[in-house]
């Protein structure tokens, strides 16, 4: 497989081969997997008690200088799987008796995944675990073959966008990818055990002192669906991380107060179907070690 890559919003037309990464996500065409294991870090209608069947994949278009996942993100460690493989990777994790197979960072691979979930019968939803920053085009590729959509949506301010991922339209193009998603799923379905079967579960991601930015995240939620349409996780875990010296305002957590503001200002513009997290949640201790385990 190999192709001229135009799938994300960069439209950067790198050339892509099987073993020759290119673009902003560094990436070759075949997918490059760090970990595929049963994860319990994920909101409780993902993990539930067996744990998300998740698979981490390496390299991002979105490259966010925060991002906790950084030895993967830029395009560090990882082994690269072919589409059969991939295929036996969800059977095994389906097998341990996972609630979902959950695919973290997949946008790059977004073909080969299709190719992948289009092969297999696995009988348990898939999860499509992304930054956001993706192309409703691309996002079409994907109809049918994944239930669950778990974006984040980290901006609405794009001079923080900007600064931190190089990414000035990520307001606008996350918008346009989550609309797509809802297109596809429509209103989100909890089983009897409240594990999340279909739908959309929106993340975002508060940064330390910039609460505007979370406030406008969560006006646009509110105001584009109405209540029992998305779930909507809200998570104060920013942890500075190496390699963010230049920037001294990540050099923080976000205070409890902002915590409880945000979770405040979230009820109050009437999300009820929602997630937050404690203030002790912002630690490295729920990264995952990308030792190759599962791949």
């Amino acid at each position: 497989m190999s192709f001229v890559c135009n799938d994300c919003p960069r439209r950067c037309g790198a050339e892509r081969g099987e073993e020759k990464p290119g673009g902003v996500c560094a990436s070759p065409s075949l997918p490059v997997a760090a970990r595929a294991a049963p994860h319990f870090g994920e909101e409780p209608c993902i993990s539930g008690t067996r744990g998300s069947g998740t698979v981490f994949f390496t390299g991002c278009s979105l490259r966010c200088v925060f991002c906790q996942n950084h030895d993967i993100s830029r395009g560090g460690a990882g082994k690269t799987v072919t589409v059969a493989r991939l295929q036996d990777i969800f059977k095994m994790l389906r097998d341990e008796g996972v609630h979902n197979i959950n695919l973290v960072t997949p946008s790059h691979f977004a073909r080969p995944i299709a190719e992948a979930l289009a092969g297999v019968s696995l009988g348990i939803p898939v999860a499509w675990n992304s930054s956001g920053y993706e192309s409703p085009e691309t996002l079409k590729m994907l109809e049918g073959l994944v239930q669950i959509y778990m974006p984040d949506f980290k901006y609405m301010d794009s001079r923080l966008a900007a600064r931190y991922s190089s990414a000035p339209d990520y307001p606008e193009r996350a918008a346009e990818a989550v609309l797509e998603m809802y297109r596809q799923r429509g209103d989100f379905i909890l089983d009897e055990d409240g594990m999340l079967q279909s739908g959309v579960l929106i993340r975002h991601l508060i940064m330390p002192g910039e609460t505007e930015n979370t406030k406008a995240v969560i006006d646009w939620v509110s105001g584009v669906f109405p209540p029992e349409a998305v779930l909507f996780s809200l998570m104060c875990q920013f942890t500075p991380m190496p390699g963010t010296e230049a920037f001294p305002e990540l050099q923080k957590r976000v205070t409890p107060e902002e915590n409880q503001a945000m979770i405040n200002y979230m009820a109050d513009c009437g999300i009820e179907n929602g997630f937050w997290q404690e203030p002790d949640s912002a630690t490295g201790e729920m990264i995952p070690s990308f030792d190759l385990t599962g791949v």
